[in-house]
């Protein structure tokens, strides 16, 4: 038996790891994860969904808060081909990576070398990008920088959203691990370096994503909304009260001041963008539910003519690397 280990930490890399388990002649030796956290609005300190599955079908699970040599030295003593890795959350070392036979594999959620780093599910979805897919590529010491070893293609609709896309993503990464990892194993793929002149960068998601500028084209604040949701979310301030914006549509309306509020009914809250009109039809106050526009508007009338301020939108994707978190 051929012995691999598994590197995730997000549901979206389940797939994969599944279609990995599945290959014939192929053992997992470990699964590597990060640690249980508090999570929800008890905090309770939970498994994320790589880790429970590990639990659920008797995998070694090993959970560092930070890879360090000692684990490159128990890593080595497994006696592993191959690692592969999706969506972990940890940058792997020179002496972790050459712990397995033929290093270390990555399923990356873009079409590399478009938007390396830690959101390309949700930058494509903020860009409007019609072709998005998965990258299986060789892990180096640079962030997603490795030769590509395979691609998957879908094409991306303008009106998905984030929950919907890394579904399509995630089972897009199972076809290619099913396909693709065969030949890895086996030492007969042949790699193909990346385009250094096309490379684009996406970054973490902070809270402050979550604002939006309404002189901005209600094309491109829909698309945030749809890429953003969930957490941070998309928001806007309301005499002193945050509204999180859940569902939103461009709509076509006279040139006003970017963030008059042309109406407020029914079908929704109709705010005036620096090209078009923001449609927005389902609102939730903090610590409450999400709701259609009519009964959001029930408890939290928003009225027609009232100018909602806009907030900063940091920009998602840039042509070079984003600064670490503290500037480390």
């Amino acid at each position: 038996m051929v012995k691999v280990v598994l590197l995730g930490s997000d549901e979206i890399a389940l797939p994969a790891f599944l279609a990995v388990r599945a290959l014939p002649g192929v053992t997992v030796a470990a699964v590597y994860s990060q640690p249980d956290r508090p999570s929800g609005r008890g905090q309770e300190v939970r498994p994320n969904a790589v880790a429970a599955w590990a639990r659920e079908e008797g995998l070694t699970l090993l959970q560092p808060e930070r890879l360090g040599s000692a684990d490159a030295v128990a890593l080595a003593g497994m006696g592993a081909e191959l690692g592969v890795v999706m969506a972990y959350g940890q940058m792997l070392k020179d002496d972790f990576l050459a712990a397995t036979v033929r290093g270390m594999v990555n399923f990356h959620g873009s079409l590399l070398p478009a938007l390396r780093g830690a959101t390309p599910v949700e930058s494509a979805i903020a860009l409007g990008l019609s072709e998005t897919g998965v990258t299986l590529q060789q892990i180096v010491r640079r962030l997603d920088a490795g030769p590509v070893h395979a691609r998957a293609k879908l094409r991306a609709s303008d009106e998905e959203s984030r929950a919907g896309l890394r579904r399509r993503i995630g089972a897009l990464a199972g076809e290619l691990a099913r396909d693709a990892l065969p030949t890895v194993l086996a030492g007969a793929s042949v790699v193909t370096p990346q385009d250094e002149t096309a490379v684009t960068y996406s970054r973490r998601l902070t809270k402050a994503d979550a604002g939006l500028d309404f002189h901005s084209s209600a094309v491109e604040l829909s698309r945030r909304v749809r890429a953003l949701e969930g957490w941070p979310g998309s928001a806007f301030v309301h005499r002193g009260v945050t509204v999180k914006a859940g569902a939103a549509e461009p709509a076509s309306a006279a040139a006003t001041a970017p963030g008059t509020v042309l109406e407020s009914g029914r079908r929704g809250v109709l705010i005036a963008c620096g090209e078009g009109a923001l449609l927005v039809t389902r609102m939730q106050r903090a610590g409450g539910r999400m709701l259609p526009a009519a009964e959001f508007l029930s408890g939290h009338p928003v009225h027609v003519g009232e100018v909602i301020a806009s907030a900063p939108m940091p920009a998602l994707v840039s042509p070079t690397p984003f600064p670490r978190p503290g500037g480390a």
